[in-house]
């Protein structure tokens, strides 16, 4: 029954309306892959798998090519899934024919990890053999990917789902943004991302390796940035590359970023001399937002240390597009500096902008001097700057822009560009907005226009994340957007998505993504190992702060602070919040009787949160920070699911409900989290106090 008394957090979410919108995606097709193939037909009969299976890879293929290792990968996923012995534990190349194995790989040749490759492929799926076939080791790589997410129990037995598929990627550049400056993220952490990344067919991981709070890169002619600029948490040169061919193995781009002239704190924690604000001292940030430390774009002995590093690093990272930053510098550091000042009206540059556009095109030539491609963020755009530079937007609204407003800028100017508006995963915004979005801007373009919209990259900046954390903000939502990128734009219906991702959250838990583990030590920790049983009841009803709300100025966490907390256990997409809204959507609809009783069940439950937690908050004190929102949100189910059960809300309950829905501001109390069923239950109390 309901009787404790609590308060919530008002969620407010973008529920997008799918109702006009076309999948391409029949209901009774009862596969779940994702990113959905370009062409699929179902079979009536699947492959099974016992320990006959085998692979057979057609060519001249050694153990240690690209395509084999790919093919070792899978076999130990496929049967550390089935628990199948096969008896053939790796591929075949040489010593056996082609009609004694179970699937066979056919490629026509090895290709080189570079934009515009062919990634297409076609797999078929009998009840008696599989066939792969494509142009290049990459593009089976990727029927192997799909093939990994076809297989399911079927009377007692697992096996691959019978399909025809021939698929081929709508955009060229598929990405993830990873930002190690904020949090470090050892090896492992990239490794398994990059796993991950393969899975959903991702192929440009953009690694962000410098920022105020730190410089992680080994630098042999400049030791002073890695030893003086990064906690001693930096990548040695050796890893670099071990993680490069890592993710060569897996078809994947590596571009590297170094941000600057803005971002530059740790630049100048290590070369102070190299500052535009003369005889101050710099040190490492151990806070989040935009500063003002700027590299001196009027000093030309900045351009001779650009020239160094990049020498040096260039030579780590084989593709041509190297990332330069250039976003967010306000330039008061330039303002306040008269040598700099006096510099911009003897050069003809009217303000900052065009002041770091010298700067720009100062290391486009040099980068251009070592086989490289300038990248930056959409801020490098001026009338100046070279058509070959990649322009990658960023803004929308937050920043005073309209979505997608700079992409289809560079692309009526000529710029090759990719789109992150609209995908930055930090912002713990509900997969379904990101989903919704799309490369393709909804304006008119010309076919010459719309080829230099290369794709786009999912962005994990790191301000509230750890190595710890961070696979539970990148997945599973990134694999909805990796099918943005790859899969027919007509591919967009958000209940087929829904299902799917939570079907592959499963495969990237077999590759190895610790999101679902990581979420399960934090609530035994949060309870000092007691039972988690009500912890994870809250969670599943509640989400982090979104837009930077959690850390709003930057300072109420620092790069030091423990992300152990309650917040850190929610996830952007509670796993209720779906199901609570399809109930009360049909209770207010039908009124219908199945509905109410279980809403009744489920507001039981949340309403009996706040007495489970205070049993274990004296020997939990995690627990006891908990209690307030615990208590509020076990007060509001308690009221809704009354009002309920006696079919309306009196006066007095509705009056208590509007009180706590209306706390939701108060920090001693939400956690930095929200009750993601709030919106729905306005909408119950709503109907139930007519």
């Amino acid at each position: 029954m309901f009787k404790k008394l609590v308060i919530t957090v008002l969620f407010f979410s973008m529920f997008l309306n799918s109702e006009a919108q076309e999948n391409g995606i029949q209901e009774d097709k009862q596969i779940s892959l994702m990113p959905w193939p370009e062409q699929v037909e179902v079979k009536v009969n699947g492959f099974k798998i016992g320990n006959d299976f085998s692979i057979y890879i057609h060519g001249d293929v050694s153990e240690t090519s690209r395509i084999y290792k790919a093919a070792v990968r899978f076999i130990r996923h496929t049967t550390d899934k089935t628990g199948v012995f096969v008896s053939q534990g790796f591929p075949n190349t040489d010593n056996i024919t082609s009609e004694s194995a179970t699937l066979n790989i056919h490629f026509d040749q090895e290709a080189k990890v570079e934009q515009g490759i062919d990634e297409s492929y076609k797999l078929s799926v009998g009840s008696e053999s599989i066939e792969i076939q494509a142009a290049t080791d990459i593009g089976a790589m990727h029927g192997l990917s799909s093939l990994l997410q076809l297989i399911e129990a079927q009377g007692g037995h697992y096996e691959f789902k019978g399909v025809e598929i021939q698929d081929s990627p709508r955009f060229v550049w598929r990405g993830l943004m990873m930002d190690v400056s904020r949090h470090f993220m050892p090896v492992d952490v990239v490794k398994r991302n990059l796993d991950a990344m393969a899975l959903v067919k991702l192929n440009v991981f953009h690694w962000h390796l410098s920022d105020d709070q730190g410089f992680r890169i080994e630098t042999k002619s400049l030791p002073e940035l890695h030893e003086k600029a990064s906690d001693g948490l930096y990548y040695t040169q050796e890893e670099i590359k071990d993680i490069v061919r890592y993710a060569d193995d897996r078809g994947i781009r590596v571009i590297p970023e170094l941000d600057v002239p803005g971002h530059g704190t740790a630049f100048l924690t290590a070369f102070p001399e190299f500052g535009s604000k003369e005889g101050m001292t710099y040190s490492v940030e151990r806070n989040s937002g935009i500063f003002d430390p700027t590299l001196d774009p009027t000093n030309e002995k900045v351009y001779e240390f650009m020239d160094v590093l990049f020498k040096e690093v260039t030579t780590l990272f084989p593709d041509v597009y190297f990332h330069i930053g250039g976003d967010e510098n306000a330039g008061r550091h330039w303002d306040e500096n008269p040598k700099i000042q006096q510099f911009m009206k003897e050069n003809n540059l009217k303000d900052n902008h065009e002041l770091q556009t010298y700067f720009n095109i100062k290391l486009q030539k040099i980068l251009e001097k070592y086989g490289k491609s300038l990248m930056g963020w959409e801020e490098i755009m001026t009338e100046n700057m070279p058509k070959t530079a990649l322009i990658h937007s960023w803004r929308g609204v937050n920043e005073g822009m309209e979505p997608g407003e700079s992409l289809v800028k560079a692309v009526k100017n000529g710029y090759q560009t990719i789109l992150s508006n609209g995908y930055y995963i930090d912002l713990m915004l509900s997969v379904e907005e990101h989903y919704v979005v799309d490369p393709m801007p909804a304006v008119e373009l010309t076919k010459e226009e719309s080829d230099r919209i290369l794709g786009g990259e999912a962005t994990m900046w790191a301000e509230l994340v750890t190595p710890l954390t961070v696979d539970s903000r990148i997945w599973p939502r990134t694999a909805a957007i990796a099918e943005r990128f790859w899969s027919p734009q007509e591919v967009r219906d958000l209940e087929s998505m829904h299902n799917r991702l939570e079907v592959v959250n499963r495969y990237l838990e077999l590759i190895g993504i610790r999101n679902q583990q990581v979420q399960e030590y934090l609530l035994r920790n949060i309870s000092n190992y007691q039972d988690t049983h009500a912890l994870r009841q809250l969670v599943n009803i509640s989400e982090p702060f979104e837009i930077y709300s959690r850390n709003a100025g930057g300072t109420q966490y620092q790069t030091y602070s423990p992300f152990t907390l309650f917040a850190d256990a929610c996830t952007a997409d509670a796993k209720d919040k779906r199901k609570f809204h399809k109930l009360v959507t049909k209770y207010i609809e039908s009124q219908d009787a199945a509905s109410k009783e279980k809403l009744v069940s489920m507001l039981e439950r949340y309403a009996s949160i706040e007495e489970s937690l205070g049993s274990i908050a004296p020997n939990a004190p995690l627990v006891g920070r908990v209690l307030p929102y615990a208590k509020r949100v076990s007060g509001i189910a308690a009221l809704t699911g009354k009002g309920l059960e006696e079919g309306m809300l009196s006066a007095i309950d509705l009056e208590g409900l509007k009180t706590l829905l209306g706390q939701k501001e108060d920090p001693a109390i939400n956690l930095d989290v929200e009750l993601a069923l709030s919106k729905d239950i306005e909408k119950l109390a709503e109907f139930l106090s007519k």
